[in-house]
């Protein structure tokens, strides 16, 4: 069919090449037509005997050459050539029903040297003409050695001596095709075909080039006629080095048992090529051809024109293999045998070279869409399936789950895959970072066909990108007469942050049991705290008025590092009310309703010296710290109750008369105070004038020594002191190294009793922060006055 078979001639070769795609998925074989004995198959044995060559190009296509010197070559005069070819195809192994197509070649070579070598890759092959002079007058051993066996020579009979290290063997024509030689002569010609290796043979080497060799003379008598011709043969085995970027092919300049006399060879012409092509210019291809005494060498860039690469898998590992097929043909002179022209054919191919594909991050943050590149690669890689945080897809599937794959070309003749997937694909990972941002994180996973072999090869990949694209909330406080309400978007609640009530988090469990109210919109949450619900601060207590605070804290989900902390304080009106303040301080505000009215200003508690320190006709407001003022203290429970009394100091008139007479009421009010007998109470300290003072908590913190607490309390007590580094007092600073803090940032300090008596309490008096360990020392930042 057209287009199936191409064929020319060069250099005294037929070249034949079949395009492979009208090969897919059949079968070949090809057969040499003999005009006498009809079509013989092809195969290595009889290939490498009868000049034949059956092999791939780069691409893969079949390509045949043959020698017009060939077991079953048409010559007409030395000077016309022909061979016809049967292509056999077939669609089974055993070539039944195959289709036969017939394909005759022709080649003319008119212009002979007196000696042409061709090197090809399964066989040596010499031709001389047969009107050289047979013996020179400079007699080498090896033609020395030859004489003695021609008296031996059968009347008009060609034999073959073969001259190797292990010594001279003599034989006929036909027992030497019988060793893989082929031996004949034409109407003006001699030609020995040899194959590698073979043991008549020999290896030199030759400028740093392993060199294959058959010494031999051929041998004919008739009558007075007496013929010896040399017919040795020499061709190089290797000659090849590779670098990262290069390929060097180096064939000696002058072959030593080519040449009879060194000092007459002259190099006339080299000509390189590829495949059957000469190349005339070959700097235009970036080839570099170099010559000189020794050797001919030929660079060609990895990946140039001409070859092929092709991509590999090899240990898992993506990689590249370059292959070029290449021939150059050498013409020099020298006295002994006027011109030779001198053929090597070679078909190279680089080691694996291996290629890590890498991964391109052209995301676009403004368009919140992951772009990456994957590359390079050669066009014969294909996407077969990728995995987004290990869900797979094929390229189709991705386009309908809403991925773009897509492929994109290089300028260097490779190619990538290009993969885009949205910030907010359900497969991208998400995480909350510092204040604001988002890190996204697109995990890959690429799973690509390689080669003609199709061999999957895997490759994982993890983009990242950090944006900032959180807006904090920011919150509303207001009040009414009895309550403080805290208003703040949704937006991130419980995805990126939570809110907390000290280290407690808040969710509608911990404010149905404190008393808060929360509601929900589409948009905020609304939260209503009562004036004397758990966690709210009184930050000042006066007669009749409160002002109370209420503080949540913003907190990552995972992390818990604290972002913003809301507050809300207001005014309150309130003439009865009792605070238990967390660091043991009592505040109540008592109206007394009697009759008659009793005098407020002589009210007191157990201590008849704690008074009150605000009053009027219906209300007392009393202060005073659980250790004083007579209060008693009892357990029940996991509860520490603190008790106390509010009672009347009657008036007696006449005081020493009996019976006494008084106009007062009796009057008597109970307070009780409750606290959790293991609790984790953090305190806040902040600094006025930031301008002015100090910058707070700056130096080392260190515990009061047991010798302080005995003369205080005229016992040893194991008091320990640490600083924890956030507010879960989970992690610690170490007690000998400075803390640097900004005058805003809390001190999260625990103070511990290590006593296991149950009638022993820890009471923190005075606490304060010094630079140094002199707790006299200035200056001083107090934390704790007066507990």
């Amino acid at each position: 069919p057209p287009g199936f078979v191409e064929s020319s001639c060069r250099s005294r070769i037929f070249w034949m090449k079949l395009n492979k795609l009208f090969l897919q998925g059949k079968f070949f074989q090809l057969e040499i037509y003999d005009p006498y004995a009809g079509p013989v198959l092809l195969d290595e044995k009889l290939a490498s005997r009868c000049g034949y060559v059956l092999s791939e190009d780069v691409w893969g296509n079949p390509v045949f050459r043959a020698s017009v010197l060939g077991c079953h070559v048409a010559n007409e005069a030395d000077e016309l050539f022909s061979l016809t070819v049967n292509i056999k195809v077939s669609s089974f192994s055993s070539m039944r029903a195959a289709v036969t197509y017939t394909y005759p070649m022709y080649c003319s070579y008119p212009s002979w040297d007196s000696r042409e070598i061709v090197c090809e890759e399964n066989y040596m092959e010499v031709s001389v003409k047969t009107d050289v002079p047979a013996v020179s007058n400079d007699y080498t051993v090896a033609w020395m050695s030859a004489l003695p066996e021609t008296q031996n020579v059968a009347y008009q009979q060609w034999q073959l001596m073969f001259v190797s290290p292990s010594g001279r063997k003599r034989i006929t024509v036909s027992n030497a095709v019988k060793l893989g030689y082929s031996f004949n002569n034409t109407l003006s010609r001699v030609y020995l075909r040899a194959p590698y290796h073979s043991n008549e043979s020999d290896v030199s080497v030759v400028s740093g080039v392993n060199m294959n060799m058959v010494t031999s003379t051929s041998m004919y008598r008739q009558r007075w006629l007496l013929l010896l011709i040399d017919t040795t043969v020499s061709c190089p085995v290797d000659g090849i080095s590779f670098t990262d970027t290069t390929l060097t092919w180096t064939v000696p300049s002058v072959i030593p048992t080519l040449v009879v006399q060194e000092s007459t060879f002259l190099s006339k012409n080299i000509v390189m090529g590829v495949d059957d092509q000469v190349i005339v210019n070959p700097e235009e291809k970036n080839y570099l051809v170099e010559h000189n005494e020794t050797h001919i060498r030929v660079t060609i860039p990895i990946g140039a024109e001409g070859g092929k690469l092709k991509s590999s898998v090899s240990g898992g590992v993506y990689g590249v293999i370059y292959s070029i097929d290449l021939f150059l043909e050498h013409t020099w002179t020298d006295a002994g045998w006027q011109t030779t022209k001198y053929t090597v054919i070679k078909s190279i191919t680089t080691p694996f070279m291996p290629q890590i594909p890498t991964v391109i991050n052209n995301t676009v943050p403004e368009e919140r869409l992951f772009n990456v590149a994957f590359g390079h690669f050669l066009p014969d890689v294909s996407l077969v399936a990728i995995a987004i945080g290990n869900v797979p897809f094929t390229p189709r599937e991705a386009q309908y789950h809403g991925l773009k794959v897509y492929e994109t070309l290089f300028s260097n003749r490779t190619k990538g895959f290009i993969l885009e997937v949205s910030f907010d694909d359900p497969y991208v990972l998400k995480e909350h970072v510092n204040r604001n941002e988002t890190k996204y994180t697109l995990l890959v996973n690429y799973t690509l066909s390689v080669g003609t072999e199709m061999t999957l090869y895997y490759h994982a990949a993890e983009v990242e990108y950090v944006i900032a694209d959180i807006e904090l909330p920011e919150a509303v406080g207001y009040c009414d007469e009895e309550n403080l309400y805290l208003t703040l978007p949704t937006f991130g609640l419980h995805q990126y942050w939570d809110l907390y009530l000290g280290n407690t988090l808040l969710n509608r469990h911990v404010a149905l049991t404190n008393g808060y109210l929360a509601a929900t919109n589409s948009t905020h949450l609304i939260l209503q705290i009562p004036m004397f619900a758990v966690g709210v601060t009184y930050e000042e207590v006066s007669f009749q008025k409160i002002k109370a605070r209420f503080d949540v804290v913003l907190r990552k989900v995972r992390t818990m590092e604290t972002l913003q902390m809301f507050s809300i304080s207001c005014q309150f009106n309130s003439s009865e009310f009792i605070i238990c303040h967390p660091d043991g301080t009592i505040m109540i505000s008592a109206q007394m309703k009697t009759v008659p009215a009793i005098d407020m200003s002589k009210t007191k508690l157990r201590d008849s010296s704690c008074k009150p320190r605000e009053y009027n006709e219906a209300h007392a407001f009393f202060k005073f710290h659980v250790t004083t003022c007579g209060t008693s203290v009892r357990f029940e429970g996991d509860h520490i109750i603190y008790e106390n009394e509010i009672s009347y100091e009657k008036e007696t008139l006449p005081a020493q008369s009996i019976p006494t007479i008084t106009r007062d009421p009796d009057y008597k009010l109970t307070v009780l105070c409750y606290y959790q007998a293991k609790e984790t109470l953090v305190l806040g300290a902040f600094v006025s004038d930031s301008a002015t003072s100090p910058p707070f908590g700056s130096g080392t913190v260190a515990p009061r020594s047991n010798t302080a607490a005995y003369r205080r309390v005229r016992q040893a007590l194991n008091v320990v002191s640490r600083v924890a580094k956030d507010e879960s007092f989970m992690e610690f600073h170490d007690p000998n190294m400075a803390i640097l803090k900004r005058s805003v940032e809390p001190v999260f300090l625990e103070v511990e009793l290590k006593d296991e008596s149950p009638n022993v309490e820890l009471y923190l008096e005075n606490c304060w922060v010094t630079r140094s360990l002199d707790f006299n020392s200035t200056p001083r930042w107090n934390i704790t006055v007066d507990g």
